[in-house]
């Protein structure tokens, strides 16, 4: 039956987004199978089956699942113990459902916390437009990138779109190189992550095949930041090991103005 003009269109929300996915899940799902391989063009397919009006950028359903939201729990229900289902790039338009072992990483409450002064500019603190771009600015200002390595660093790129063989397009949100006293060269891929983005194996593992592909000869040293609140941020330096992620090192800072250090804060820093 055709719609009235008059008829208010229904709004994309994460739920239909979960909608989405859960089809095309178990339009391929049966068990034990560890993979499931499918494309782009099968979104535009289940949304006509589900009657579901889909964004303009397909992309954004599939990043939503993929980054910010858990998968609908008709397909947590098909996981084994100790391992999830992730959404892997695998080609142009082309995904694959994964089974992984299951890896949460959030900041640690029980890590002590760095105050740092704030040299972020007050007016870009005043019009950064979104979670990530604030923090990814606060980051920058703060240097605090050659704070956490301890290595001197240099923004090269921010918001990299590229691609990656086997894997297709990706972003990374911010790119460094750097230099430390010895003259090893870093090249140094940053998550960004704000809201309720969480920490990813997907992104983290498609960095470093990109940066062992474009600079072979850097230590790729991939890093993730994080909001606690509007002025702590948590850093990770990461590593993929048997198939799942892991912390080498995580820091917290605070940015406060520089009146609030006193000398006896200052120095128990030593």
């Amino acid at each position: 039956m055709t719609k009235k003009k008059d008829e208010d269109p229904k709004p994309v929300t994460q739920s239909r987004y979960a909608a989405l996915i859960e089809k095309i899940f178990f339009d391929h799902y049966t068990k034990g199978k560890k993979e499931l391989a499918f494309v782009r063009p099968e979104l535009k397919q289940a949304a006509k089956d589900l009657d579901i009006e889909l964004p303009d950028n397909l992309g954004d359903v599939l990043y939503s699942m993929r980054f910010r939201t858990p998968m609908p729990s008709t397909v947590l229900a098909t996981q084994p113990a100790g391992y999830e289902w992730i959404i892997e790039l695998a080609g142009r338009a082309k995904y694959v459902f994964r089974l992984a072992k299951k890896n949460r990483i959030v900041p640690n409450p029980s890590l002590a916390t760095i105050r740092i002064p704030d040299s972020t500019p007050e007016i870009i603190a005043a019009y950064a437009l979104d979670d990530e771009q604030a923090l990814l600015a606060k980051v920058r200002y703060n240097r605090l990138i050659d704070i956490f390595l301890g290595v001197t660093t240099f923004s090269l790129q921010n918001h990299l779109r590229t691609t990656v063989k086997g894997i297709g397009q990706i972003e990374i949100d911010e790119l460094y190189v750097g230099i430390d006293k010895f003259g090893c060269h870093y090249v140094i891929p940053v998550q960004a992550k704000g809201g309720t983005d969480q920490i990813s194996i997907v992104q983290t593992t498609q960095d470093m095949r990109w940066c062992a592909g474009k600079y072979p000869t850097l230590r790729c040293r991939p890093i993730s930041a994080q909001f606690i609140t509007s002025e702590q941020i948590a850093l990770f330096e990461l590593t993929v090991e048997d198939d799942e992620i892991r912390v080498v090192e995580e820091r917290h800072y605070k940015l406060v103005p520089g009146s609030e250090l006193d000398l006896k804060e200052i120095s128990s820093y030593r």
